[in-house]
């Protein structure tokens, strides 16, 4: 057969009838040159062992025969159907040697042939068949020897790897990047010196996600490697990596209202959280909005509704999101907020707007998949105006803007960040309360909450004029309440509710605003609030 001449496929059909290793990734100039010299290589090796076990006087006949059978055995390699050349040639016991390599039937020669060759990979790929694996499937992946071992199952790798295993152990959120491999990174979501590489085999295998909480060994770091590498995944969001791959993706899940209230209300609460949790209740699975002038507090109410979350709900996870905010108000979270599943993320004013963008983008897919997992989520984010003009600044321009210079494709994630709050018919819900900047004096701010305004289930107005005052909560109960309130309300609560918001919407709407600020101060909690009420504006 002419290799030089031969198409790319036959050449791979060649290999593969005659058990040629090694060579599933080569070019067709690259195959050819291989082939001739495999074949030359291995009729001189014959040869030569033939005039070792041959006497001296059939020498020259050895030698001629050997000579005249280099065609045959070319000849026998592309057509094996062709027969023997003779008895004399099947009684030669070297010959016989020649037609069994030939046909590559005997496994215990190719065996030596490979290690006389010093080939570590085929013999790494014979250990790996034997346990069922393919060798097509490593050569088209491209992985080494250590990555293919880092591929598998955690209780097994121990028995065959602990010349690799640093001892170390990995626990972080993955980030999976668009080649395909990802990062556990460090602190606050963010990429630093101390990330993880994880290989594309364990994320394709495990079905990993960015927003994964992995856990896992660490690979000894091997000289030039810049990242430390997981070795094995030992856990996936604290559960087995086999169980993870199987669940059901965020986007596939069936969002339904609100239908179970979050409970904030309780001795010692404080009035904003009392007011809220009767005139404006969050669900699970809510997507509300805190309309809130400059300095009417509504980082302070995120905080106090923070610290309910986290006291009453210790089996919910709690993610406060902080965009472009002062570094002192975030150390102030930070240490007021505490708990087992309290996290609290942020990214200062004096951070780049792709800092913001990265951080935001990692939060929302952390809480994506915890909702795969059936938990609820809530998530705190202050504010989405500031969001939305991180991403104005880092979109590419579309070619059209609004009014105050706001390109509309920098809206697109912010309503995709809000949007994924939701209550899921399966099991888990991402609830998100985000605060809107209005009254700034920028143009931008208020487009960006016009654009989001009919986009919540759940609206909380605070007011400007109460908080100039000194009136805290400055909250506007006129104009806040949720959506199907009816679901989350029982039936006397509704009637209170019902009640308040035809009064203040008489003639006397400021004096009775005052009385009800005045009644939630004076009770301890709703019941009292509620029975009061009844008293006074249900006898009406």
């Amino acid at each position: 057969m002419d290799f030089s001449k031969a198409s790319l496929a036959e050449l791979r059909q060649f290999t593969k009838d005659n058990g040629i290793k090694g060579c599933s990734g080569m070019k067709k100039a690259e195959l050819a040159q291989f082939l001739i010299k495999y074949v030359e290589e291995h009729v001189t090796a014959v040869s030569v062992e033939n005039k070792k076990n041959v006497s001296e006087p059939k020498t020259e006949h050895v030698v001629r025969e050997t000579a005249g059978d280099t065609e045959y055995r070319k000849t026998r390699i592309v057509h094996h159907s062709e027969g023997s050349r003779g008895d004399d040639f099947r009684e030669n016991n070297g010959q016989r040697r020649m037609r069994r390599m030939a046909t590559y039937q005997d496994h215990s020669q190719n065996q030596e042939r490979y290690q006389d060759r010093g080939q570590n990979q085929d013999r790494n790929q014979e250990r790996y068949q034997d346990r069922g694996q393919s060798q097509e499937r490593y050569q088209d992946r491209g992985q080494n020897q250590d990555r293919v071992q880092s591929n598998q199952a955690a209780q097994n790798v121990n028995e065959y790897l602990p010349e690799l295993d640093s001892g170390r152990q990995a626990h972080g959120i993955l980030e999976v990047m668009p080649e395909g491999y990802g990062f556990i990174r460090s602190a606050n979501y963010l990429p630093g010196d101390q990330d993880i590489y994880v290989s594309p085999a364990q994320i394709r295998r495990f079905g990993l996600k960015t927003g994964d909480i992995v856990t896992g060994n660490i690979r000894n770091k091997t000289q030039g490697e810049k990242f430390s590498a997981l070795l094995y995944v030992a856990s996936v969001n604290d559960e087995d990596p086999v169980v993870i791959a199987a669940r059901k993706s965020f986007e596939e899940m069936t969002p339904i209202f609100p239908n179970e209230r979050i409970e904030l209300d309780g001795d010692g609460a404080p009035i904003p959280i009392r007011m809220i949790n009767l005139l404006a209740p969050i669900g699970k699975g809510q997507r509300g909005m805190i309309v809130s002038p400059p300095k009417t507090g509504k980082t302070t109410l995120l905080k106090q509704i923070a610290k309910q979350i986290s006291r009453r709900y210790e089996d919910m996870h709690l993610l406060v999101l902080l965009i472009d905010e002062r570094p002192e108000e975030v150390t102030d979270i930070r240490e007021s907020i505490e708990g087992p599943n309290v996290e609290v993320i942020y990214s200062t004013f004096d951070e780049l707007p792709e800092h913001h963008k990265r951080v935001s983008e990692m939060v929302i897919e952390r809480a994506k998949r915890l909702v795969e997992s059936k938990k609820d989520v809530v998530i705190l984010l202050d504010s989405i105006t500031r969001l939305a003009r991180a991403y104005n600044l880092t979109v590419a321009p579309s070619g059209r803007t609004l009014s105050g210079g706001l390109d509309p494709a920098a809206l697109h994630m912010p309503k995709r960040f809000f949007g994924a709050a939701r209550n899921m018919r399966e099991g888990g819900s991402l609830t998100i309360l985000a605060t809107a900047l209005v009254d700034t004096g920028s143009k931008m701010d208020d487009v960006v909450f016009e654009e989001f305004k009919g986009t919540g289930n759940m609206e909380l107005v605070l007011d400007r004029k109460l908080s100039e005052k000194r009136i805290f909560p400055a909250i506007d109960i006129a104009k806040s309440g949720t959506r199907r309130d009816d679901l989350l309300l029982n039936k006397e609560e509704q009637e209170v509710v019902t009640a308040i918001h035809k009064e203040l919407m008489g003639s006397k709407s400021e004096d009775i605003l005052e009385d009800v600020r005045k009644l939630f101060v004076r009770t301890r909690n709703n019941k009292e609030f509620i029975h009061y009420v009844k008293q006074s504006l249900l006898r009406k």
